[in-house]
């Protein structure tokens, strides 16, 4: 899934659990972590909504979030974003312990 500024807020209000990949084409961490989050989306599809927001093509939703460091990945549920965050390159273990606890919630 690839959120732009023109569509993340719409998915971010269906209700459901939503993951934003904030990343950028220049940054090594991000690009490593590409193939994982992409793992990830397959294995959570039907029961979240786990997508790349690319900070070169867009940037009002990354500076609304106050977004400062990329890769960073934000947790949103029942339309809002939760407290739940990771920022730096992940593992995909660490990346499917908080969606399972955005699940949770």
């Amino acid at each position: 899934m690839e959120f732009t500024d023109s569509n993340v807020k719409e998915l971010i209000a269906s209700g459901k659990p939503v993951v934003v990949d904030f990343w950028a084409t220049w940054c090594g961490p991000c690009v490593a972590m590409a193939p994982i989050v992409e793992e990830v989306a397959k294995e959570y599809e039907g029961r979240a909504i786990v997508g790349k927001y690319n900070c070169d093509d867009n940037s009002d939703f990354a500076t609304e979030c106050g977004i400062r460091s990329l890769p960073t990945l934000l947790f949103f549920k029942d339309g809002k974003k939760t407290d739940l965050r990771l920022v730096g390159g992940q593992k995909a273990d660490a990346i499917r312990a908080k969606i399972d606890q955005l699940l949770e919630l």
